[in-house]
């Protein structure tokens, strides 16, 4: 009877014992895998970028550094389990509270990134300078967006020049992922492009006698001339006035163009002699090509022009950015006279 209770006794503490080993495995996994392994508050909103050029060293580090994680061992254990060594990808990571490291190894090993809300209003004057915009949001670097932007190839391919292609990026907000390459981001935005330019839009240019980049072409000395919306259709109708009847344009925005010189704030009659086709004091009709990226506001403020007899304008005496306009050179001059005198104090 002593023997047949021992032996009870020592299945029993068996049993325990097989309990609470696999009680403390169940924890363990728990702990490594299931269990959220976030801060509370992490910090850059717990974004995280893994670069194409990082070792798995480079991923270990970027994530147990940047004060995201919340326990280092366990996610470290649980990655080497999972094998991501063999497997993570680049990209833009959120990861958020309640997150486990299962999940998280999942999301780096998978791909599964946050897109990034890419931004850009217009007012780019060169490529150069859309290229550090570009660089400075998304992974590949500025210099990579310029090969791609200014790439022979690259003009070729979507049928623009060197100076219309700045026709081709519609200002907007797009949603892309960190990782996209720039021959990624261009096919993109000639895919956006094609969709701006609906049958309704392309309609309207045909009916004014523009093509698209025309069109985009004025859109670019309008916006430059006014950033008052509710002005720029009828800037627009100005220089379609002066189109029809063959007078130059002399637009002094393309004449800052010409010159190179961004920071000019008159025009003078020096700059006036420039030779280039750009410099619409000397060469009748539009300008080879945009002279900044225009925004969809001007776009569409050309396409639907206003139709007046105005062939003049200058900013107005009362200087709040919005102009006079007149439909001969003496009204002009006399508009001129007041704002000079308002600009002078006399």
């Amino acid at each position: 009877m002593a023997k047949r209770t021992g032996r009870k006794k020592g299945l029993g503490i068996v049993a325990l014992l097989l309990c609470g080993g696999a009680l403390l495995a169940a924890l363990n996994y728990y702990g490594t895998f299931i269990h959220s392994n976030i801060v509370s508050d992490p910090p850059d909103k717990g974004i995280v970028k893994i670069y194409r050029s990082y070792s798995y060293d480079d991923l270990c580090k970027a994530m147990t550094d940047n004060g995201v994680i919340d326990n280092k061992a366990t996610f470290l254990r649980a990655a080497r389990h999972m094998k991501l060594d063999e497997k993570f990808k680049p990209g833009r990571y959120r990861f958020r509270k309640g997150m486990g490291n299962k999940q998280i190894v999942r999301i780096l090993s998978h791909g599964w990134q946050t897109p990034v809300n890419l931004s850009f209003s217009g007012y780019m004057r060169s490529m150069e300078r859309f290229a550090g915009h570009l660089g400075s949001r998304l992974e590949a670097d500025s210099l990579q967006f310029l090969q791609a932007l200014t790439s022979p190839g690259t003009l070729d391919k979507y049928g623009f020049t060197k100076a219309t292609f700045p026709a081709m990026f519609i200002p907007n907000t797009y949603e892309v992922y960190w990782t996209v390459t720039p021959d990624e981001f261009i096919e993109r935005m000639h895919k956006e492009y094609e969709r701006f330019w609906n049958e309704e839009r392309s309609a309207k240019a045909r009916s004014i006698g523009l093509s698209r980049t025309e069109v985009s072409t004025l859109a670019s000395i309008v916006i430059e001339e006014t950033k008052y919306e509710p002005e720029m259709a009828r800037i627009a109708g100005v220089y379609m006035n002066r189109l029809h009847k063959g007078m130059l344009l002399q637009a002094d925005p393309t004449v800052k163009f010409a010159v190179g010189d961004e920071s000019l704030k008159r025009i003078l009659n020096r700059h006036l002699s420039v030779d280039s086709p750009y410099n619409t004091y000397k060469y009748e009709g539009l300008p080879p090509g945009p002279i900044t990226i225009p925004p969809v506001a001007a776009i569409d403020a050309v396409l639907d022009y206003e139709h007046h007899n105005y062939l003049y304008f200058c900013a107005k005496s009362t200087l709040d950015g919005q102009h006079a306009f007149s439909t001969n050179l003496a009204g002009h001059l006399e508009n001129a006279r007041r704002y000079h005198q308002a600009v002078s104090g006399i």
